[in-house]
């Protein structure tokens, strides 16, 4: 990456992260390094960063005949045809976590045990933050892989359509106790590695001008639903919310949204790991963080203020 003169904000920037063990920062405009810590070639697991990279797959998978984003998923898993509830779920619903199962915390099941996940709401009704719908779209795009005559790993799916077309190279990738990548947590790049996702995302889903994704599912990937208007397919979004969760409540650019750019997204993981994406200033930033598991199992804040840190970057 070719590196441009730092911003002024940057040693304030660089300074608040790491007094939040921060571990990495890099931020680009116009693809260019404007501000960089040290260690911004470490490769550090993105956790829930990880999901947003199945909203791209997902738009890919658009690209290439294998779904619509509104088919219902049971047209794919026999097992709930007949189920009332599970029946009527639509892939969008479980890539805005608004399919109906429990939110829940750990280690995620398989994708096989996680089509058995209950479910406490009625699909389309309720925001419930957690690993199963991944994981559930994770068996969903096995079985259509398979179908097509093609591997059917999704991480290899991922690897072919995305990641090495940008030149991102993956450090690891978590599997789960069923042996497939998990679809949740799991990744492990570099800020720089990160950081051409994020530039991807910034040029509108193209490749050197040509969309490498279908571009109307690209774009739905940032629209909120009505349970939560902050979250999108896989990606945050600074919207008001009246979600109440933990998680959606683990950031406040929901309480800054006025303050923020309008057309930024984030993909967000435990211990404060973000990649923000703000286009209309041309502008992709990484931050990576140690992840402090005993303070996440206990609920303790980490005192990381997203507003804050955008604030002291964006400022002009």
């Amino acid at each position: 990456m070719a590196e441009s003169g730092p911003l002024p904000v940057c040693a304030a920037a660089l300074a608040y992260s790491q007094a939040h063990d921060g571990v990495a920062l890099l931020v680009l405009q116009d693809g260019k390094i404007r501000c960089a810590s040290s260690d911004i070639a470490e490769p550090q697991e993105l956790w829930s960063g990880t999901k947003s990279l199945v909203g791209l797959m997902a738009a890919a998978a658009v690209q290439d005949g294998l779904l619509t984003l509104d088919e219902r998923a049971a047209d794919t898993l026999g097992e709930w045809r007949d189920d009332p509830e599970r029946s009527k779920i639509t892939l969008r619903q479980l890539l805005s976590m608004t399919g109906g199962q429990t939110s829940s915390v750990g280690r995620p099941a398989g994708y096989q045990d996680s089509l058995n996940a209950p479910l406490t709401s009625a699909p389309g009704s309720m925001f419930q933050y957690g690993p199963a719908p991944m994981q559930i779209f994770g068996e969903i795009m096995r079985r259509k892989l398979l179908a097509k005559g093609e591997d059917g790993n999704p991480r290899t799916y991922i690897e072919r359509r995305i990641l090495t077309p940008l030149g991102v190279r993956i450090a690891a990738w978590r599997n789960g106790p069923d042996g497939a990548p998990l679809m949740p947590q799991g990744l492990v790049l570099s800020a720089v590695e990160w950081a051409k996702i994020g530039e991807f995302v910034r040029a509108g889903g193209r490749l050197n001008g040509k969309p490498l994704v279908e571009p109307a599912a690209f774009a739905d990937l940032f629209k909120g639903s009505r349970a939560n208007p902050a979250y999108g397919l896989t990606w945050w979004l600074p919207r008001p919310s009246p979600a109440t969760d933990p998680v959606t409540r683990s950031t406040d650019i929901t309480l800054h949204a006025a303050e923020l750019p309008a057309d930024m997204v984030v993909a967000a993981g435990a211990g404060d790991q973000r990649l923000f994406v703000i286009p209309s200033r041309r502008i992709t930033i990484v931050r990576q963080a140690r992840l402090d598991l005993t303070a996440l199992a206990d609920g303790r804040k980490s005192g990381w203020s997203d507003s804050h840190f955008l604030n002291l970057l964006l400022a002009r």
